[in-house]
Order: structure tokens, then sequence, then C-alpha cells
């Protein structure tokens, strides 16, 4: 039912895609205008909508470059509650700049983190600073061609790789697959933790990179849960502190199920509860966690949450439930994060070769 649904949309996908060609040919040709930048411009993004990782990619390079450059994160600020352009502050939250704006801003107090619908726009008022900004990396920004990025890194899920995939509405393309050609640096994210050089340099052929552009595998790496709660700080260094619990699993992101499999490798019954991305919880949701916490048959429960969620998640609302969440980084195969840390900062060194 579901493929014959989506063949019935194919003549609007093909409709969307010609008014997307046609706003691509319209910045190719000059058209319209796409601005570059005397400084490093860092673009992340990807074809397809849902989440491939761009939040720990950005992480990865913020962190990669924080120290010996004044570094500025730009977003659009997906979910805000707020328009235009907002510069990250000590009163803001993840309803005034975005819940992985906000995340970002809590890790890295040392960085400038803007919001901006108008990417342009916020690159404008960064450099209004007074200590304005040596590099910028822009979060979900491949499509927004005003700003012509110096290095646009193309991020495409491995279980749901671009070229497997068609345009909305029938996929989940936002503009053809001949997109990737304006990539610098391709990975393949959400990998698994282990996977032979035969699979990497088989998908690697499949994707038919052009002779400038790298591609790379990364992989979600999680980190010792961190407790949100009085209770789950008291057990927070209990050795197999789920062995004997029922977790919940509450998410509000494209896709937990990495998630769900890591938990289950520490608990034997796992249940998820999942919402829209970048949903903000509210009374009515604490009120059917609850009621789905009662569907767990262990007498012990914990409930575990995303990094990004935990930034507008109330834990106390859970009594004598531990709440944790589980932080993640992302790590390359191969010993490709040298190659793929060398390709970063052999770009930002190419703007100040002469200085």
């Amino acid at each position: 039912m579901d493929s014959i649904f989506k063949i019935l949309l194919l003549p609007f996908s093909l409709i969307y895609g010609i008014a997307i060609s046609f706003r691509n040919l319209c910045y190719d040709l000059g058209i319209f205008k796409s601005q570059e930048y005397p400084f490093p411009v860092i673009c992340i993004g990807n074809l397809s909508v849902g989440g491939t990782g761009k939040t720990p990619h950005s992480e990865f390079i913020i962190k990669l470059l924080k120290n010996k450059h004044r570094v500025a994160s730009l977003s659009r600020g997906y979910g805000r509650k707020t328009k235009g352009y907002k510069l990250a502050n000590t009163s803001d939250n993840a309803k005034s700049i975005g819940d992985e704006s906000f995340q970002i801003f809590k890790k890295f107090p040392s960085i400038s983190v803007a919001v901006a619908e108008k990417r342009r726009k916020g690159i404008e008022k960064l450099l209004q600073l007074e200590e304005k900004p040596e590099i910028i990396v822009m979060d979900d920004a491949y499509q927004h061609r005003a700003v012509k990025a110096g290095m646009n890194i193309l991020l495409t899920d491995y279980s749901k790789l671009y070229i497997d995939d068609v345009i909305l509405p029938s996929g989940r393309l936002r503009e053809w697959k001949s997109g990737a050609k304006r990539a610098d640096l391709i990975v393949i994210t959400k990998s698994p933790a282990i996977l032979s050089p035969l699979e990497i340099r088989r998908i690697s052929q499949s994707l038919k990179p052009r002779p400038y552009q790298k591609v790379f595998f990364s992989y979600i790496s999680y980190k010792k849960a961190k407790a949100l709660n009085q209770v789950a700080i008291e057990i927070a260094e209990t050795k197999d502190k789920f062995a004997s619990k029922g977790v919940l699993i509450v998410s509000a992101i494209a896709n937990p199920e990495s998630l769900v499999l890591h938990m289950s490798r520490y608990s034997r019954e796992v249940q998820s509860l999942s919402f829209r991305d970048h949903h903000y919880f509210d009374a009515k949701d604490y009120k059917k966690i609850n009621s789905s916490l009662k569907n767990l048959l262990s007498s012990q429960k914990a409930i575990i949450i995303t990094e990004k969620d935990a930034v507008k998640f109330d834990a106390t609302q859970f009594g004598n439930i531990p709440v944790f969440c589980v932080p993640i980084s992302i790590k390359f195969h191969l010993h490709q994060e040298q190659s793929f840390t060398e390709e970063v900062e052999n770009y930002v060194r190419s703007y100040t070769k002469g200085s």
C-alpha cells in the first residue's frame, strides 16, 4: 500500500523537482546572488529530510577548531518560538534558539551561537560583533544557496543513502541526487561500528564520487549515561545499573532506532516512545510517558532520553524513576578521522597562508 501511495505522488515529485532545478539553475547562472566570504564558511547538510547526524558532526568540527580560532555556529534554529536573527546568551533556552542550537551553546560556551532563517543576514550580524568570528560553521544549510560556503560537507544515512531515494513528496530528497556534486566531502553517517573494508569500498563506489570529492564513514559512539534527576544521581555509578530495570526510551528525534539497539545491550526490557522531531514536551506528554512506564513488565524502571531532548525535558516529573540522557559523539572508520581532520584544517589554513 505504501509503495502504491509513493507511485501516486511521483507527478508531484516531478513538479517539485522542476521547481528546485529552476532555482538551482538561477544560482548556477548567477541570476540569483550567492554570497562568498573571505574567511572559512563550512556548511554541513544533507539532500534528504530527517536526521543524518548533522549536529554531532557540527560539534566534531567545532571541537576541532575552537581552541585555535574564533568559531561561530549558525543555523536556522529549527523548532524555536522566535523569528529572525538571534545571538544566544545565558537567558536563552531551547524554545528561543532551538533544541540543537541550545545544545551546542551549552556544550561550547566559548563560541558564538546564532540562529537566523536567512543565513546571509546571520553572517552579516555575526561580523558586526566586537570579536567577530574567524570561522562560521553552518548547520543544515546545504540548500541555502544564498551563501556560497567554501566547504560543503554532505551527510547521508548508511541505511538510507541518497542514491537509493527519490525527491519529495514521493521520497525524502529535498533536491535531485545531482545536488551531491556541490559537496567537497561526503560522509556516510550512522554506519555500523564494525564495517568491513570491502563494504566501505562497495558503498563508496556506488556513490560515484567526482574526482574532487572524498568519502568518509562515521558511526555513533555512545558515552556514559548522564543522570538528570536525584534518584538517577544516586545510582549513576552503580555497575550494571540498567540490567535489572525496564527501560523506556523517550525521544523527539528523527530516528531513535540506534539508541534502542544500544540500550538493548544493557537492559533485557527496552521499549520506545517517540515524538515528532524537535517536539517540546508538555504536561500531556509527561502523562503519556508515565502511562507508558506502566507497560514495562519490570518492577524497577528507568527513562532514557537523548542529549538533544535533555535540554527541554523536565526530569523532575517522574518521582522515584531515574532519568538519564545518553550523550553521543561521532567516530570514523579505518583511521579516517585523521584524514577528515586534515581536510577541514587544510581548508581553514588556505585562508591564513598569507597572513
